[in-house]
């Protein structure tokens, strides 16, 4: 009988410890999933060497840093994940939580944005910066409404970069040169022949002939080694292309307040920051090109330049005019658009 009434005490206290481990561990398991790190993949087609992606470093490091390590960003980039061909599409699907595209790259999908992309004036990428992320903030493409838009920023001027040196019109008539897919009607309108293409394919190209140069901002000299074989550009400012990192919106709507609240401290600070980088970066690129490859700056005589400007400046105004037949807001776009010009370039 006593022996009995031992085992069962042996028993009940096992049973009662096993029930009270059992408490702290579902306890523990508990806070742990509360306290749960975030993973948060961001993807960009082209190198890490290039100034977006050193943008989304800089992102990664203040993000992770501000939320004391709960969020962590693992970068994809190179088109590793996504490419410039299904960036925001694969944002959408789930494949990446981040996306970073040019919005340039997909001609027609963001109507508005294209009339500040177009020659307006822009004098470097820290006064672009701030615009195109202020005009982003305050018309919002219908393109991005099941996004959360995270960043936006854009490239210094772009300025002609070729094989052969361009000093008047006559100089590009008929020359293939890459251009953003949505800018062409610049090159057009100066007697070039645009070829739509990725800044990720351009090297190639442009080693192998398929093009003869390119329209871009000019850090690629150095990023990608297009001053090899681009070894002369002019001086004359022409479009700006346009960056926007979006976030798959459900994926936002999930995150902790405190993590949504620092992701949106961010993102004005990072078009300041990627500005003055990008600014600074160019230079950067410009003296290397000088020195590596001897990289020769055309620049347009006065009358030469009054006929560029007599030919670009009729594009933007006949842009707005048809935005404004499809019912877009162009024309208070485009005021808002000098409006920021003058406030950041004060």
């Amino acid at each position: 009988m006593k022996r009995t009434i031992v085992l069962s005490l042996v028993l009940v206290t096992f049973l009662a410890a096993g029930i009270i481990f059992s408490g702290c561990s579902s306890g523990e398991k508990g806070a742990a999933a509360d306290d749960k790190q975030i993973t948060l993949r961001y993807a960009f087609f082209a190198p890490a060497t290039t100034f977006p992606a050193k943008q989304m470093e800089k992102w990664k490091e203040e993000l992770e840093t501000r939320t004391n390590g709960k969020v962590n960003v693992e970068l994809f980039h190179g088109g590793t994940l996504l490419t410039d061909k299904n960036m925001y599409d694969g944002v959408r699907d789930g494949v990446a939580e981040i996306g970073l595209s040019c919005t340039t790259y997909e001609p027609g999908r963001f109507p508005l944005m294209a009339v500040a992309d177009l020659p307006s004036g822009f004098t470097n990428s820290k006064v672009a910066s701030q615009v195109v992320f202020d005009l982003v903030s305050e018309y919002p493409p219908e393109a991005f409404k099941d996004y959360k838009i995270i960043t936006a920023f854009a490239t210094e001027p772009s300025h002609l970069m070729v094989k052969e040196p361009v000093a008047k019109l006559e100089d590009l008539k008929g020359r293939q040169l890459r251009i953003s897919g949505a800018l062409t009607p610049v090159l057009e309108e100066l007697g070039a022949s645009p070829v739509g293409m990725s800044m990720s394919e351009v090297p190639e190209a442009l080693q192998t002939g398929i093009v003869k140069g390119l329209v871009s901002s000019r850090e690629v000299l150095k990023d990608l080694k297009l001053a090899e074989n681009a070894r002369y550009t002019t001086d004359y400012p022409l479009t700006i292309t346009t960056f926007v990192a979006v976030m798959n919106k459900d994926v936002w709507e999930s995150l902790p307040s405190d993590v949504q609240q620092v992701i949106d401290e961010l993102s004005g600070e990072m078009a300041v920051w990627t500005g003055d980088y990008m600014d600074n970066h160019v230079k950067d690129a410009l003296e290397w090109s000088k020195q590596e490859y001897g990289l020769q700056m055309t620049t347009l005589t006065p009358e030469e330049k009054t006929r560029w400007d007599a030919k670009l400046k009729p594009i933007q105004d006949g842009y707005v005019a048809e935005m404004e037949d499809r019912g877009l807001p162009a024309k208070a776009y485009q005021k808002r658009l000098y409006e920021l010009i003058e406030k950041y370039s004060n």
